[in-house]
């Protein structure tokens, strides 16, 4: 399928994430197919590793947040993520998948996110999180921002605020490192925030 006029356009089926308190902003790019979904919420795939990453951090047990072995616990998820003050949304508003997958690489982005409103709903953040490559590049754009190393933060300002771009490892498997590895990433990340 090259031409790109006949793929549809996809447009994101899930509202952002906002706690109360937010003090970090985690963008991914894209859901993946609803087919692919164990739940409806963010990184919903239980071949994404993203919960798993918040399990090993915070409670030291990479299945902390599954509900068995085949979901993935959205109400447990969600209480943790208001508890911390953090939102989730994504960098892209529709999308076309080129090869009728999630992979970024093959994610043409249609409409960027409106971030700039999703980081006015925000007075106390005081991060921007990118989880994989497509939804890094998206945003730099956004925030007229450098990309910052994997696993590393630039600052930038925003509205006359000092804030941090952070690029985290992707938590998808197709991402060439151990999950222990990325948790240890992630970990160094919140403790420079304060949130572990």
């Amino acid at each position: 399928m090259n031409d790109t006029n006949i793929i549809p356009i996809e447009n994101h089926p899930l509202k952002p994430f906002i706690p109360q308190n937010t003090r970090m902003l985690m963008l991914g790019s894209f859901p993946p197919k609803r087919e692919r979904w164990s739940m409806n919420f963010y990184y919903p795939n239980l071949q994404n590793d993203m919960w798993r990453i918040f399990g090993l951090v915070f409670f030291g047990d990479k299945d902390h947040f599954l509900n068995g072995t085949k979901i993935f616990d959205k109400n447990r998820i969600a209480a943790f993520l208001e508890e911390k003050g953090i939102a989730l949304s994504d960098t892209a508003q529709s999308v076309k998948r080129l090869k009728d997958n999630a992979s970024d690489k093959f994610l043409e982005v249609v409409e960027a996110a409106d971030i700039d409103t999703l980081l006015k709903q925000m007075p106390m953040c005081k991060a921007v999180v990118t989880t994989g490559q497509k939804a890094t590049e998206t945003l730099s754009v956004l925030v007229s921002s450098a990309i910052p190393p994997v696993g590393s933060f630039i600052e930038f300002e925003y509205q006359s605020r000092k804030m941090r771009f952070y690029r985290m490892p992707s938590s998808s498997r197709a991402y060439p490192k151990p999950l222990s590895e990325k948790a240890v990433v992630y970990a160094r990340m919140f403790e420079e925030l304060g949130l572990l």
